[in-house]
C-alpha cells in the first residue's frame, strides 16, 4: 500500500466483526493465485449487493487495500474527495470518451502497484446463472498495459484475477474463490496494433477469458427450477448441510445442475424426478423448513397414527418430545443474557430485511447493517451501564469491556447451535401435530397446487421481486410435505440407480468446463463473432460430457448417500403405497401413515 488509506482500515475492520457475527463459515479457496504485490485488477461476482465488497475486502489474501470505482465528479469536493481517497476508492471518468482520461485514476493506481477490485456484471442481481460480463476490466487492463509500455515502466505486467464470491447460503456460509491470474502477453500485442477493430477485439477476447474463469468458478443453471431441482437433490444426498467441502461445493453442485439441465431426452424418468424434487422444495419453502431439519427430527419409531395402541403410543411419543425440548431450552439459560442483550439486534435485522422482503440480493445487506448498527449502539451501552456500576474506576472500565467482550464472543459461538436445536424441536412439535390432526383438515389437492410451485424471480430487466404467500397451517399440510419428501426420495434413487446401471457407454451432458477434467468435448464447426469484424478468435459449438458411472462415481466419492438414499425413509414418515385418496374424506381414512421402522430401530427393539 502506497500511501495511509486510514478510512479503508476503519471500515474494512467493521466489516470484519460484521460479517464474523453474520457468517457461519467463511473459506478461501485459490488464494495463492493472488500475488502478495504488483499491480492487478480483481474481477468479482456481483449478487449480494454491499456484502460482496464488504466480504472481498475483508478475506482479500495478503489482506491487500483494494480501490474501487466512483464517479470523478464525486471527487471535486475537498472534504469528499479526501474521503474517498482514504477509503480507497479511485475515480473513474465515465463522461470522457479518451479511455486513457477514463481510467487515468486506475492507471495512476496500477502504477503505484496496488490492487484495484471491480465487479464487471455492471450491478447486482438474483439470476440462476452468470448474466453478461462487461468490458470495463478488459480495456482497463489493455490500457494500462499500454501506457506502460510507452512510459517504459519496469516491473511486473498488471494481471487479472477472477474472484467468484459464491454463497451456499446468502445468509449463512459463502466462500471466495480465486482464479488462475489472466495475463495481458495473449491479448497486448493485438490491442497494441493499427488495424481497425483490433483493440475492440482483443478487449472482447480478454473479456471472454474473464467470463470463462468466472462461469467456472460459480454454479449456473440455465433456468430457476434446473437450479432448485439440483439444490433438493443435493440436499437429499447430503442431508447435513455441513457436509460438502466448500472446496467441492461448487462443482458438486454444477455436476448435479447439468444432470437436470441438458439431458431430457437422455435419461429415463428425468421429468418425474424433476417434478418431485421441485413439488418436494417448494412444500419446504412453503412451510420454512429445510430437509436437513426433517432428517434430524427426534421422532421415535412408535409415532404412528396407525398403530394398534394408538394411546399408550402417542403418550410416549409426547413424553419423548417433552424430553428433547426440555433438553434443548436447558442450555437457555447459560444463553439468556447474552440473548437478552442481543434480542435488539435481531428485532433490527428483521425489520431490515421486511422492508426489501421481495429482493432477496438486498436482504443479507440490511440484516447485516441494521444489526451492525444496533451492536454499535448496544454495546457502548453495555460498557458504560456496566462501568457506571463499579464506580468509573479504571479497574471497572477492564471489567466492564471484558465482560461486553464475551458477551458478544460467546452469543456468537453458540447461537447457530442452539438456534438450529430449538429449529428441531420446534419442527418436531410441528410434525406431531401434523400427523396426528383430523385428516379432514388436510388441504384438499386444489388448495395444495399454489404451494407446490417454488417462487420464482422475474428477470433481471424488471425489479428483484418474490411473490408473497401466506404460510400453511401445520396441520393443513404437513402430511403433503412428508407426502413430497417420500416421493422426492424415491424417485431420485430411482433415477441415480437407473442412471448407475445403464452401463460404460452411457453418457450425459455436461458444463465445458466439467467435461474437460472429467470427460470429454465434441467441437463443431468454428464460426466468427460478425460484430469483431473478423478479428476475433472463432466461436466453437462445443458440447461436453462425461460418462454417466463416472458421474455416479463422482457424487459417491464427494460423500453422497446414494447407496442408502432407496432406504433414507426407513424411519421417516410416509404416505402408504396404496394411499390414493383425495383429502377431505371421512374421518376413517384418517390414519394412512405407516411407519416404516429402519433396520437399526427393528434391531433395538430386538435387543
Amino acid at each position: 500500500m502506497s500511501d495511509s488509506k486510514v478510512l479503508h482500515l476503519v471500515i474494512r475492520r467493521i466489516a470484519d466483526w460484521s460479517l464474523w457475527s453474520f457468517f457461519t463459515e467463511v473459506r478461501v479457496i485459490g488464494g495463492e493465485h493472488v500475488p502478495l504485490d504488483g499491480p492487478i485488477i480483481v474481477t468479482a461476482t456481483h449478487h449480494n449487493m454491499m456484502i460482496d465488497p464488504a466480504i472481498l475486502s475483508s478475506s482479500f489474501p495478503h489482506r491487500r487495500v483494494l480501490h474501487y470505482w466512483s464517479k470523478a465528479s464525486l471527487f471535486a469536493n475537498p472534504v469528499l474527495s479526501w474521503v474517498l481517497h482514504s477509503s480507497g476508492n479511485i475515480p473513474v471518468d465515465r463522461k470522457s470518451k479518451n479511455r486513457q482520461d477514463l481510467f487515468r485514476g486506475t492507471i495512476e493506481a496500477l502504477a503505484r502497484g496496488d490492487a484495484v477490485a471491480l465487479f464487471p456484471e455492471g450491478t447486482s442481481y438474483t439470476e440462476p446463472r452468470i448474466m453478461q460480463v462487461k468490458d470495463g476490466a478488459a480495456w482497463a487492463a489493455l490500457e494500462y498495459t499500454k501506457w506502460a509500455a510507452e512510459n517504459g515502466v519496469k516491473g511486473p505486467g498488471v494481471r487479472i484475477i477472477p474472484a467468484a464470491i459464491v454463497y451456499t447460503n446468502k445468509s449463512k456460509y459463502r466462500s471466495s474463490v480465486f482464479g488462475e491470474p489472466v495475463s495481458m502477453d495473449e491479448y497486448k500485442e493485438q490491442f497494441f496494433s493499427d488495424l481497425e477493430g483490433a483493440p475492440r477485439a482483443a478487449a472482447k477476447r480478454l473479456t471472454g477469458a474473464i467470463e470463462r474463469e468466472l462461469v467456472e468458478a460459480t454454479i449456473n443453471a440455465p433456468d430457476w427450477d434446473t437450479l432448485y431441482s439440483a439444490r433438493m437433490a443435493r440436499d437429499l444426498l447430503w442431508e447435513d448441510e455441513r457436509s460438502i467441502d466448500l472446496e467441492e461445493f461448487v462443482t458438486i453442485s454444477q455436476t448435479l445442475v447439468d444432470l437436470f439441465s441438458y439431458n431430457g431426452r437422455l435419461l429415463p424418468n428425468f421429468s418425474t424426478v424433476r417434478r418431485h424434487l421441485l413439488g418436494y422444495y417448494s412444500l419446504l419453502q412453503s412451510t420454512n423448513l429445510t430437509n436437513s431439519v426433517l432428517s434430524s427430527l427426534p421422532l421415535p419409531p412408535m409415532l404412528s397414527p396407525s398403530h394398534p395402541t394408538p394411546l399408550p403410543s402417542r403418550l410416549l411419543t409426547l413424553s419423548v418430545l417433552i424430553r428433547d425440548t426440555l433438553v434443548a431450552l436447558t442450555r437457555l439459560p447459560f444463553f439468556l443474557i447474552p440473548l437478552l442483550l442481543h434480542t435488539p439486534v435481531y428485532v433490527m435485522g428483521r425489520i431490515g430485511a421486511r422492508l426489501v422482503e421481495h429482493e432477496e440480493e438486498t436482504q443479507a445487506q440490511n440484516k447485516a447493517v441494521f444489526g451492525l448498527l444496533s451492536c454499535m449502539m448496544i454495546y457502548p451501552a453495555t460498557f458504560w451501564a456496566l462501568w457506571a456500576m463499579l464506580w468509573y474506576t479504571g479497574f471497572g472500565a477492564l471489567v466492564a469491556a471484558f465482560t461486553v467482550w464475551a458477551f458478544a464472543y460467546y452469543h456468537n459461538r453458540l447461537i447457530n447451535d442452539i438456534y438450529m436445536n430449538l429449529k428441531r424441536v420446534i419442527a418436531a412439535w410441528r410434525v406431531l401435530v401434523g400427523v396426528w390432526a383430523p385428516r379432514r383438515w388436510e388441504l384438499s389437492l386444489s388448495a395444495l397446487s399454489q404451494y407446490t410451485t417454488p417462487l420464482h424471480r422475474l428477470p433481471m430487466s424488471r425489479p428483484v421481486r418474490i411473490a408473497s404467500r401466506r404460510r400453511p397451517s401445520s396441520r393443513r399440510i404437513m402430511r403433503h410435505l412428508l407426502r413430497a419428501r417420500g416421493e422426492a426420495v424415491k424417485a431420485l434413487a430411482e433415477f441415480l440407480t437407473t442412471l448407475e446401471a445403464s452401463g460404460e457407454e452411457k453418457s450425459v451432458i455436461a458444463s465445458i468446463h466439467l467435461a474437460k477434467r472429467f470427460g470429454w468435448v465434441e467441437e463443431n464447426s468454428p464460426t466468427s463473432l460478425a460484430d469483431d469484424g473478423g478479428d476475433s478468435d472463432p466461436v466453437t459449438d462445443a458440447r461436453g460430457y462425461r460418462r454417466a458411472r463416472e458421474v455416479i462415481a463422482f457424487l459417491r466419492s464427494r460423500g453422497a448417500k446414494i447407496a442408502t438414499l432407496d432406504r433414507k425413509i426407513e424411519g421417516d414418515w410416509a404416505l402408504s403405497s396404496d394411499e390414493d385418496g383425495t383429502a377431505g374424506e371421512s374421518e376413517k381414512d384418517e390414519e394412512d401413515l405407516v411407519w416404516v421402522p429402519s433396520s437399526t430401530s427393528l434391531k433395538q427393539e430386538d435387543d
